[in-house]
């Protein structure tokens, strides 16, 4: 087996190619955090349109299709998104061991954070199927305090990932 070389001073990307030789972990966990970040921009946004969609005057079909268009694609764009970020986080988790063991109690807060982002994905998957059957949803102010939740999750989440409170 290779031995590394010990980093330099500058840290990680310090050289010609010290980032090649970073260790795996890390690349996982670059991928992990570019995919949550990609996913959330998709959770952010569909409750967006949705507040449109809301908004939409009765009779304005192709306005509200449109609308409809552009929800259903940033649905299906966000959902691979999600697959794969919930799997790296697993990989770290699993594979790695981050947060098992003593002293990790913020992990099992985490993984509530996760499964709320699920439950939130999977119900704007639900709305956006009831407005494409055209059956009564919500109006637009209910839309943007559902909008809110990805936020407060974020929110959750990040504070939970960095400070580690238990």
């Amino acid at each position: 087996m290779r031995q590394r070389k010990p980093l330099s001073a500058g840290g990680a990307g310090s050289g010609a190619a010290g980032w090649l030789h970073l260790p795996r972990m890390l690349w996982i966990k670059a991928l992990h955090i570019v995919f949550i970040a990609s996913w959330f921009a998709g959770l952010f946004y569909l409750p967006r349109i949705f507040v449109n969609i809301a908004m939409v005057p009765p009779g304005s079909l192709a306005e509200r299709s449109r609308l409809l268009l552009m929800a259903r694609k940033l649905y299906r764009f966000m959902t691979p998104l999600a697959v794969i970020a919930l799997a790296l986080g697993l990989w770290l988790w699993l594979g790695y061991g981050i947060g098992r063991g003593p002293g990790n109690g913020w992990m099992h807060a985490k993984l509530l954070v996760v499964l709320l982002l699920i439950v939130y994905h999977l119900a704007c998957g639900r709305l956006l199927r009831r407005m494409e059957r055209h059956q009564p949803t919500h109006g637009h102010r209910w839309f943007r305090w559902f909008n809110e939740a990805p936020v407060l999750l974020l929110l959750a989440g990040v504070i939970l990932v960095v400070v580690k409170p238990f």
